[in-house]
C-alpha cells in the first residue's frame, strides 16, 4: 500500500493546532425533525457522544454495531445500500462496495478538511479515492499487534516476533483472530526468507496469494493446539483475556487498553515485523436517506472535543486535529507505552483487500479453523 507511513504518523503526532467549531446549515428545526442513522463499529458512538452531536447539530441519530468488516459488506448487499445513512469501514475495503455500487461520491465542498489531520487525508487516496472521486473521509487508525499479561506471558516486550504467540512456553493460552493471524504468521515466515513469494504480491494475484498461503497455512495449522479462543469481535477479544485462559494475542490496540481501564495487567506492543495498521472512515452507502446529516456528523467530528471523545471511547487513534490535546493522561501513556518511533515508522498498512482476494482469504480461514 502506497500510504506514507511516515508522513502519516508525522503528522498524527504533530497536529495541534486547534480546530474552530464548523457552522451547521441544516435548519436546526428541520434537522430535530430527522433521525441519522449510523452503522459502524462497536463501540464507536458512546451516549455521550450522541448526545453531544445532538446537541450542536439539534439532529438525532441513531448507532446500530457491527464487529467485523465482513458482516458490514453482506448487510449492505442484502438492503441494496439501503437501511443506514452512514457506514464506517476500513479503507482498504472501500473499492469492493464500488463493485456492488453500494456507496456514493462524497461532496467534498461540505466537509470541513481543516478540521482533519492533512497526513490521514492524504494517506486515504489509497482506497478512499476511486476514478478520481472520494468516497472516505477518515476518521481513526489502529494498529493489530501483540497483547499479552505481563505476569503469564512467555516474551522479550523488546524483541517481539508474530512467531513468539507460539513460543511453547505460552501454553494453550493464545487468542487469535484467524485471518489476521495468518497474515501475522506471513509476516514472520517472510522475515526468516520462508515465504515463495514477497507477502505482499499475495494480494496482487491469485497465483501468488495460494503459493504464500499454502506455506502459511501448514505453519498455522502446526500450532493450533495453543489457540485459547479465536475472536472475530472485539467483545470476544476482551474475554479471551478475561475469562478463557488466554496470556497473549494478536489483537487490536482497544482491546489492551479497554482490559487495562478494567486493571487487567495487560500490555500492548508492535513486533518487529510491523503491527497492522488500518484506517477507517466515514462513507455515505449508494440509498441513504439523510445525505444531509451526514456531513453535519462528519463537521462535528472533525472537532478537538468529539475527536477527543471517539479516542476515550475507543482506545483509537482520531483524526480530528487537536483532540489529542483533550486526553486524559491514561490514554496518552497507553499510547506512548504502546509505540516507539521505531515502531510507528514500521507499520504494516492494509493493502486493498479486493473482493476476489477476500473470497480466497476466506476459503483459507475456514481451512485453518477445521483442520
Amino acid at each position: 500500500m502506497s500510504i506514507s507511513r511516515r508522513r502519516f504518523l508525522q503528522g498524527s503526532l504533530a497536529a495541534g493546532a486547534a480546530a474552530s467549531f464548523p457552522g451547521f446549515y441544516i435548519n436546526k428545526a428541520l434537522a430535530q425533525e430527522q433521525t441519522l442513522r449510523i452503522y459502524a463499529w462497536a463501540g464507536y458512538f458512546s451516549d455521550e457522544m450522541l448526545a453531544d452531536f445532538r446537541e450542536k447539530s439539534g439532529i438525532n441519530a441513531t448507532f446500530t454495531p457491527y464487529g467485523t468488516n465482513d458482516e458490514l459488506m453482506n448487510s449492505l448487499r442484502a438492503t441494496d445500500g439501503s437501511g443506514f445513512d452512514v457506514i464506517m469501514p476500513t479503507v482498504d475495503r472501500v473499492p469492493g462496495y464500488l463493485d456492488y455500487n453500494l456507496v456514493q461520491p462524497l461532496d467534498e465542498s461540505r466537509i470541513q478538511w481543516q478540521g482533519c489531520l492533512d497526513s490521514a487525508l492524504e494517506g486515504s487516496e489509497v482506497g478512499g479515492v476511486v476514478d478520481g472521486k472520494r468516497y472516505f473521509a477518515p476518521s481513526d487508525w489502529g494498529t493489530e499487534a501483540i497483547a499479552f499479561d505481563r505476569r503469564y506471558a512467555a516474551v522479550d516486550p523488546d524483541n517481539l516476533s508474530y512467531g513468539d504467540l507460539w513460543n511453547p512456553d505460552n501454553g494453550q493460552g493464545v487468542t487469535v483472530r484467524s485471518h489476521s493471524a495468518l497474515v501475522g504468521i506471513g509476516l514472520w515466515l517472510q522475515s526468516q526468507g520462508k515465504l515463495p513469494r514477497p507477502l505482499l504480491e499475495s494480494y496482487q494475484s491469485e497465483e501468488a496469494m495460494r503459493a504464500n498461503f499454502e506455506v502459511i497455512l501448514a505453519e498455522a495449522v502446526k500450532h493450533k493446539g495453543m489457540i485459547a479462543q479465536f475472536w472475530s469481535t472485539e467483545n470476544e477479544a476482551q474475554a479471551a483475556f478475561r475469562t478463557n485462559g488466554a496470556v497473549i494475542g494478536q489483537t487490536w490496540d482497544s482491546t489492551a487498553f479497554r482490559l487495562q481501564n478494567e486493571g487487567m495487567d495487560i500490555a500492548y506492543r508492535a513486533p518487529k515485523e510491523g503491527a497492522l495498521a488500518w484506517m477507517e472512515g466515514f462513507v455515505i452507502p449508494s440509498n441513504a436517506q439523510n445525505v444531509d446529516a451526514v456531513y453535519e456528523l462528519i463537521n462535528w467530528y472533525y472537532t478537538p472535543e468529539a475527536g477527543a471523545m471517539f479516542v476515550e471511547s475507543t482506545g483509537y487513534n482520531s483524526t480530528a486535529k487537536g483532540a489529542e490535546k483533550l486526553l486524559p493522561e491514561a490514554s496518552r501513556q497507553f499510547f506512548e507505552a504502546s509505540y516507539s518511533k521505531q515502531d510507528l515508522a514500521n507499520l504494516w498498512w492494509w493493502p486493498i483487500q479486493e473482493p476476489w482476494y477476500v473470497a480466497l482469504r476466506n476459503e483459507y480461514q475456514d481451512r485453518y479453523l477445521s483442520a
